[in-house]
């Protein structure tokens, strides 16, 4: 109950946070920029259910379906399994990992 709790409120503070941002002329369509930041949202919403993967210490950007994670990773596990929450979030078409481990 305490860990559901936790993660509704990371995703409300990283809808909350995205909303502010401005969708640029260059950048996509307003529908396409809200898809990207649901996108966003679920990614980090997995991230945060998931014991392997650090959601403070990974970040996650979308623009049009593709999904770049960059930050840091205690293991090449977790590395991994940012990747593999991320290819399965409904709506991403490919992910880049960026993700550097930590030495």
């Amino acid at each position: 109950m305490k860990n559901s709790a936790a993660t509704l409120a990371l995703a409300g503070l990283l809808a909350f946070t995205a909303a502010g941002c401005a969708v640029t002329r260059e950048q996509s369509t307003v529908g396409q920029y809200v898809d990207d930041t649901t996108i966003t949202t679920r990614v980090k919403t997995k991230f945060a259910e998931d014991s392997t993967v650090s959601a403070m210490a990974i970040s996650v950007e979308t623009l049009k379906g593709v999904v770049q994670l960059s930050g840091f990773a205690k293991s090449g596990a977790e590395r991994s399994k940012a990747e593999e929450l991320a290819r399965g979030t409904p709506g991403v078409t490919s992910v880049r990992n960026d993700i550097v481990l930590r030495p």
